[in-house]
């Protein structure tokens, strides 16, 4: 998020406390102090902190829907502009990795979706769509493309997915807990990747 605005100055700090220490244990008055306002000048600009999150979500789902490839993973997307090779999903899957992991708004986001998922039934929801159901999607077109272009021997694509991308998934949560560790996850992550198309590499007519 751009610094240049007190509202804007509000989102970001609310962001920041809500990815330490989760939206209940967060009050106005911290946010307030975080941005170096009175709490009555944070509530010219939010009704409560409710209005608050509200805007944070509607960020973050603008945020991804410009810049996640798992955005809108259930609309059709051209064959070519899917991963056709070992090395293409190699560089797609780093790249989203790297932009995960380095956003500072993307990565807070989805710390305080891993807080507030068993707390707040609109966050919970949220969480399962872009860490799991968009992810599925997108990735199940991939290995049904793939499977057609015979690429990958056919199996079935929806387990095939999950075998590609859930480990990274993991991976991913390891990065959050551990950052020092990046590295490492990314070298198993293409690892990962590699291993996967040659198990499924098509048997020699």
């Amino acid at each position: 998020m751009e610094r240049g605005n007190t509202k804007q100055e509000i989102l970001r700090a609310a962001l920041e406390l809500f990815s330490v220490q989760g939206f209940e244990a967060t009050s106005v008055s911290q946010i307030a102090d975080a941005v170096g306002i009175r709490k009555a000048s944070l509530y010219s600009h939010f009704e409560n902190k409710q209005a608050i999150l509200d805007a944070l979500v509607e960020e973050i789902l603008a945020r991804y829907a410009e810049r996640s490839i798992f955005a809108g993973a259930d609309r059709e997307k051209t064959a070519d502009s899917l991963p056709q090779t070992p090395d293409a999903a190699v560089q797609m899957i780093r790249g989203q990795l790297f932009y995960i992991l380095r956003d500072p708004a993307i990565s807070r986001a989805r710390k305080m979706l891993v807080i507030e998922q068993f707390r707040n039934p609109e966050l919970a929801k949220l969480q399962t769509r872009q860490n799991y159901t968009d992810v599925m999607q997108y990735f199940t077109r991939v290995i049904k493309n793939l499977i057609r272009k015979g690429v990958l021997a056919e199996d079935d694509p929806e387990i095939m997915a999950a075998q590609l991308c859930l480990p990274i998934s993991v991976w991913l949560g390891l990065c959050d807990r551990e950052p020092e560790r990046e590295q490492e996850v990314m070298e198993l992550a293409e690892k990962h990747i590699r291993q996967f198309f040659r198990r499924y590499q098509p048997e020699a007519k």
